[in-house]
């Protein structure tokens, strides 16, 4: 399956930074603008469709902080 923009946006940051975590704030900046308010899910929502398409396992939650990309077992 293709991704869309805002999956490959929401990819690229982490995988710049592989290994560390990606505040979850600065990632819905990214993917809905400086000024979007979230009021919702919205951020989950994209990471559950990038898990969906490339595997469980890529973006790794870490609770309380944001995601992170680990490259070293892949």
């Amino acid at each position: 399956m293709a991704l869309t923009a805002r999956e490959w946006a929401l990819l690229e940051a982490p995988l710049r930074r592989a290994g560390r975590v990606v505040a979850a704030a600065d990632l819905e900046r990214l993917l809905l603008g400086a000024d979007a308010e979230v009021q919702s899910n919205a951020l989950e929502v994209h990471v559950s469709s990038v898990r969906r398409k490339l595997g469980r396992d890529l973006i790794e939650t870490v609770r309380g902080l944001g995601y992170r990309i680990t490259l070293s077992d892949r």
